[in-house]
C-alpha cells in the first residue's frame, strides 16, 4: 500500500512537472491575445486543435484497436503461440497481446491527433475557402479548389493511408502468430476469415489510392516542372495524366479483385496479382511512357507542341505575381535635358538622396545615440510635408539596447532601463557646412526644428526589443537623461498584462525561467509585465497565418504618437501553372494586410489594404472582427504607406522574364532583362531606390520605388520600373521602356566611367593618401522628363575615426561627368554653367558635351560657393580643426581665381 501511494505521488509529480510549464505557456498566451483584443486567434486555433487532436486521434484509436481485436479473434481469442526455436517450447502470446492492444492503440491515436493539430489553418481554409473566379486552364476548376480545397484532401488522403497501412502492418504478424498466414517456400495460404479481414484493409488502401490518383495526382501535374514551365505540359497533359486516369480506374478493379479472392479464400493468389497488375500498370504509365514522348516526341519539337502551356504558364504567373496589372509606357529616350527642366523638376531635384543608410547610421552612431545603452539599428525612407513642402527624409529611431547597459542586473534590464526614446529626422539631401546631415529632428528629449512634433517619444515596442520589462514598479523608470541627471517617468500606457497576483508571478516565472520574477520586493500589485516586444516577433504571433516584410517602419502620427508600419503577406505555393520565385515554392504573393503597432502602448491593428484578395478574405471569414478597411487607419498614416520591399524584389525579379508575354520570345528568351547590382560590404545587392520625383506625364512629384532594368549581359539600359505609393496611385506598377535601337547608360556603364575620370580618380587617390577613406555612396538614377540623371555622393571618413562626412557630390548626364562639393554645383556645371564645361568621358556623335551657360550664372554660382567655403574656415577655425581650416582657405582661394576669370571680359 506504502509502495502504491508512493508511486502515485511520483506519477503526480512528474505529470505536474510536464504539463505545468505547458499550461503556464497556454494561459500566457491567452493573456496576451486578450491585452492585444485578438482572442479569437487564440480560440479559434486552440478549439480548430483540439478537434482535431480528438476527432482524428479517437478515430485512430477505434480503428486501430478494433482490428487489433478481430486479428485476436475477440473476446475469447485462440491461442496465439510462438517457438523461437524448433527444440523449445512454445510459448503463448495471447494474453500479451491482448493487455498491448489498448496501450498501442492509445499512443497511435495519441501521435496520429497530435499530428494532424499543424493542419488546423488548412481545414479552416477549406471550410470557408473564397473562391478566385478564375478557373485552371486543364479541369476548369476554380483556382481556390487548389489553394484552400486540394491540402486538405491531400492531408486526410495521405493520413488515412498512413493509418490503414500501418494498421495493416500490425495485424499481419498477429495473423502469422496464430498459423493463419503460412509461408513457406513456393506456398502462401492464408486462412479464409483472416484473409477476409486483410483483404479488406489491401482493398481500403487500394480505393484510397485510386481516389489519391484522380484528385490528388492529376492536380499535382498542374505544379509539374517537366517541360520548359512551370504546369502540366505536353508530356504530363497527353501521356502522365491518362496514365494517372488508368491506374485510378486499375486501382479500383485491384481493390474489387483483392475482395473477391479474399471471399472466396484465395486471397494470396488474387491479392498477389490484383497488386502487382496494379503497380505495373502504374509504373509504366507514369514513368516509362512519358519518359519516351518526352524524349522522342516533344524534345525534337518543344516549341512547337508547349506553345499552348507557355500561354497558360505566363498568364498564371503575370496573376499570381499582380503583374498583369503593370502599365507599359514607351519612351523615346531623346529628351534633352536644360536648364529649364532642372527648374521645372525642382521637386525631383531637391529629393535626390546623398545620405545612404550605413554612412548615415555610423554618423547618427557617433552624433545622437547620447549614450551608449541606446542604438540606432536601421534608417526608413518616408515624406513628409514639412513646412509648406513636400520632402522625403530619412527617419531614424533611437532603441534601447539591454546588451549595452552598464551592469546588466534583473532590476536594470527589466525594472529601469524599459524603453527607447524618439528617432532624428533628416532629409536625404541637405548636408551642414562641415559635411554631416541636416537633423530635423534630433537630441533628448527629440527637438523638432521643422512644423512636425513628437508628442510621446518612449518606444517600448521596437525592432531591438526582444525582453520582458516590468512598469509601474518600486524602482524609478528611467525615461532619458537630462545633462548630468536623469529623468525618470512612469509608464501610463495601456500596454501590458497585471501581474500582482502570487499566481500569475509564479507562471511568469516559470515561463521565463526566473525565480527573480516571483522573489522581486519592486514587482507590486500595480505592476505590468509586457512583453513580445519586438514588433516583427509581436505580427507574426498575432497573425501566424500571414508573412511579414523585412523592413518595418516607424511613422510620426499627426497627434504625434509614433506608429510602426509592418507589411503582411497572404502566400501560397498551390496556385496553378505560376512561377515560383528564389528559394521557395512560393508561387501567389499579395500585400494584403497593413499591421499597425503603437510604439508605446504595443496596440495591434491590421488594416486590409487589398479587399480583391481572396485568401484574407477567407482570414476574414475564419477570424471576423480582426480586420479592418483600410480607411480606419490610424490619422495621417495612410499618406506614409509605402509599396512593400519584399513583394516589390520578387515581381521585379519576375518582370525581367514574365514582360515577354508572347510564347516564342518567351521560350527563346529574346529580351531577357536583369536588374543590376550594387556592391555592398555584406554583398552585393539589387538596384533598388525609393525617391521623391515626378514621373513621365505626370503633374506632381510622388514617393514611388524605381528599379533600372538591363538586358541580359548588356550594360545599357532598357527599362525602368516604378511602384507608387501615394492616394489613389498606391500600388500600382509603372514600366517605362527605353528604344532598343538607342544606347542608354546603364548604372554600371555610368560606374565605370565615374571611375575612369581622370579628376575625379585623382582627387579619390590624394584622399586617400592623406590617413582618410572614401566611402562610394549609392548609385542613384534620377529619371527626369524623358532622359536620366544620375548621381552618387562621396564621404570622407578619417583614419581611426567614426563619423562619414559628405565631401562630394559627381553628377553624370549621357557621356558627361562631373564631380563637385553640391549637388546644385554640380547642376550647375552641367546645364547652366559653373566652373567650366563638363568633361565629357567618350563622347559620341549623338550625344553632345553639355553647354557650359552664361557668365552671370557661373559668377552667381562661384560667389555663393566662395561664401560658403569662407564660413567653413570660420568654422573649423573655431573648432581647433587647422587641417580642415587649411583645406578650406586653400579651395577658396581656387574659387577666388576662377571667379575673377568668370567675371573677366571675354573676347
Amino acid at each position: 500500500m506504502r509502495r502504491r501511494f508512493a508511486f502515485s505521488i511520483v506519477l503526480l509529480v512528474l505529470i505536474l512537472a510536464i504539463s505545468i510549464p505547458g499550461l503556464s505557456s497556454v494561459l500566457i498566451d491567452w493573456w496576451w491575445f486578450r491585452e492585444i483584443g485578438f482572442a479569437i486567434v487564440f480560440t479559434r486555433q486552440l478549439a480548430t486543435k483540439i478537434a482535431l487532436f480528438f476527432g482524428v486521434g479517437v478515430a485512430t484509436f477505434g480503428l486501430v484497436y478494433l482490428n487489433l481485436r478481430m486479428a485476436q479473434r475477440g473476446i475469447v481469442p485462440d491461442p496465439i503461440v510462438f517457438q523461437f526455436q524448433p527444440a523449445s517450447q512454445r510459448v503463448d502470446l495471447t494474453g500479451m497481446l491482448r493487455r498491448m492492444s489498448f496501450p498501442v492503440a492509445l499512443a497511435l491515436g495519441l501521435l496520429t491527433g497530435l499530428g494532424a493539430t499543424p493542419a488546423w489553418s488548412l481545414i479552416l481554409q477549406a471550410i470557408h475557402g473564397t473562391p478566385f473566379g478564375i478557373t485552371d486552364p486543364v479541369f476548369g476548376r476554380d483556382i481556390g479548389f487548389y489553394v484552400f480545397s486540394l491540402p486538405a484532401w491531400s492531408v486526410a488522403l495521405g493520413l488515412l493511408t498512413s493509418i490503414l497501412t500501418l494498421t495493416l502492418l500490425l495485424i499481419t504478424p498477429i495473423y502469422w502468430l496464430r498459423g493463419d498466414i503460412i509461408l513457406r517456400p513456393r506456398q502462401l495460404r492464408i486462412e479464409p476469415s483472416a484473409g477476409l479481414h486483410l483483404g479488406m484493409l489491401i482493398a481500403a488502401n487500394l480505393l484510397l489510392a485510386a481516389a489519391r490518383h484522380w484528385i490528388i495526382d492529376a492536380s499535382g501535374l498542374l505544379y509539374s516542372t517537366t517541360g520548359p514551365l512551370v504546369g502540366a505540359s505536353y508530356t504530363d497533359l497527353n501521356a502522365t495524366l491518362p496514365a494517372i486516369r488508368v491506374s485510378s480506374v486499375v486501382a479500383l478493379i485491384a481493390a474489387a479483385g483483392v475482395l473477391f479472392g479474399a471471399a472466396r479464400g484465395k486471397l494470396a493468389w488474387y491479392g498477389l496479382w490484383s497488386v502487382g497488375s496494379y503497380l505495373i500498370v502504374s509504373f509504366v504509365g507514369k514513368s516509362l511512357a512519358p519518359w519516351a514522348m518526352q524524349k522522342f516526341i516533344v524534345a525534337p519539337t518543344e516549341l512547337t507542341k508547349e506553345a499552348p502551356q507557355l500561354v497558360s504558364h505566363i498568364a498564371a504567373t503575370r496573376h499570381a505575381w499582380g503583374l498583369d496589372s503593370v502599365e507599359i509606357r514607351d519612351l523615346d529616350g531623346e529628351s534633352e535635358l536644360t536648364q529649364e527642366t532642372i527648374r521645372a523638376n525642382a521637386a525631383t531635384i531637391e529629393n535626390v538622396r546623398l545620405w545612404d543608410g550605413e554612412p548615415l547610421l555610423r554618423t547618427l552612431g557617433q552624433l545622437q545615440e547620447i549614450r551608449t545603452y541606446y542604438d540606432f539599428v536601421s534608417v526608413d525612407d518616408d515624406r513628409y510635408w514639412i513646412d509648406g513642402k513636400y520632402r522625403q527624409v530619412l527617419l531614424a529611431p533611437r532603441e534601447l539596447n539591454p546588451g549595452a547597459l552598464p551592469t546588466r542586473t534583473f532590476i536594470n534590464e527589466h525594472l529601469t532601463f524599459t524603453h527607447g526614446m524618439g528617432l532624428t529626422m533628416s532629409p536625404v539631401n541637405q548636408v551642414t557646412t562641415q559635411g554631416l546631415p541636416v537633423l530635423f529632428i534630433q537630441d533628448l528629449p527629440p527637438r523638432s526644428t521643422v512644423s512636425l512634433e513628437i508628442a510621446r517619444p518612449q518606444i517600448y515596442y521596437g525592432e531591438m526589443a526582444d525582453r520582458y520589462v516590468f512598469v509601474n514598479t518600486l524602482q524609478r523608470e528611467f525615461d532619458h537623461p537630462a545633462g548630468e541627471t536623469n529623468i525618470y517617468r512612469s509608464y501610463t500606457g495601456t500596454g501590458g498584462i497585471p501581474i500582482g497576483s502570487s499566481l500569475r508571478r509564479l507562471l511568469f516565472s516559470i515561463h521565463y525561467g526566473s525565480t527573480k520574477i516571483l522573489l522581486s520586493g519592486d514587482i507590486s500589485n500595480e505592476s505590468k509585465i509586457l512583453y513580445r516586444r519586438n514588433i516583427v516577433e509581436r505580427g507574426r504571433e498575432a497573425l501566424p497565418f500571414l508573412s511579414f516584410d523585412r523592413d518595418p517602419y516607424l511613422v510620426i502620427g499627426t497627434d504625434g504618437t509614433l506608429k510602426w508600419v509592418l507589411d503582411a503577406y497572404t502566400t501560397s505555393d498551390r496556385y496553378p501553372y505560376a512561377a515560383r520565385f528564389g528559394q521557395t515554392s512560393t508561387n501567389y504573393m499579395r500585400n494584403s494586410v497593413k499591421v499597425v503597432i503603437d510604439a508605446y502602448d504595443g496596440s495591434v491593428g491590421a488594416y486590409v489594404s487589398d479587399p480583391n484578395d481572396p485568401i484574407i478574405t477567407t482570414w476574414g471569414a475564419i477570424l471576423p472582427g480582426i480586420f479592418r478597411p483600410l480607411d480606419q487607419l490610424p490619422a495621417g498614416l495612410e499618406a506614409h504607406l509605402r509599396y512593400p520591399d519584399d513583394l516589390y524584389r520578387a515581381q521585379t525579379a519576375l518582370y525581367t522574364t514574365y514582360h515577354m508575354t508572347e510564347p516564342e520570345e518567351f521560350y527563346h528568351r529574346e529580351d531577357q532583362w536583369q536588374i543590376p547590382v550594387v556592391a555592398k560590404s555584406d554583398g552585393s545587392v539589387p538596384f533598388m531606390r525609393r525617391i521623391v520625383m515626378r514621373l513621365p506625364e505626370e503633374t506632381a512629384a510622388e514617393f514611388i520605388y524605381m528599379v533600372p532594368f538591363t538586358p541580359r549581359g548588356k550594360d545599357n539600359l532598357a527599362a525602368w520600373m516604378v511602384a507608387r505609393s501615394d492616394g489613389e496611385d498606391y500600388g500600382k506598377l509603372r514600366v517605362y521602356r527605353l528604344p532598343r535601337q538607342s544606347l542608354v547608360f546603364g548604372p554600371q556603364q555610368i560606374e565605370n566611367r565615374i571611375n575612369q575620370d581622370t579628376e575625379i580618380a585623382r582627387q579619390v587617390s590624394l584622399w586617400d593618401q592623406r590617413g582618410t577613406r572614401v566611402i562610394r555612396g549609392d548609385l542613384l538614377v534620377i529619371p527626369i522628363e524623358e532622359a536620366l540623371l544620375y548621381v552618387q555622393p562621396l564621404y570622407l571618413q578619417a583614419e581611426g575615426g567614426r563619423i562619414p562626412e559628405l565631401k562630394r557630390v559627381v553628377v553624370a548626364y549621357r557621356n558627361q561627368v562631373v564631380m563637385e562639393e553640391t549637388l546644385e554645383a554640380g547642376l550647375a556645371v552641367l546645364f547652366g554653367g559653373g566652373t567650366g564645361p563638363a568633361r565629357p568621358t567618350t563622347a559620341t556623335a549623338d550625344q553632345p558635351a553639355a553647354s557650359t551657360g552664361t557668365p552671370s550664372s557661373a559668377v552667381q554660382q562661384l560667389s555663393a560657393e566662395a561664401r560658403r567655403r569662407y564660413q567653413a574656415a570660420l568654422d573649423a577655425q573655431r573648432a581647433g580643426d587647422w587641417s580642415r581650416y587649411g583645406e578650406e582657405i586653400r579651395r577658396l582661394g581656387e574659387l577666388l581665381e576662377q571667379l575673377a576669370a568668370a567675371s573677366a571680359p571675354r573676347e
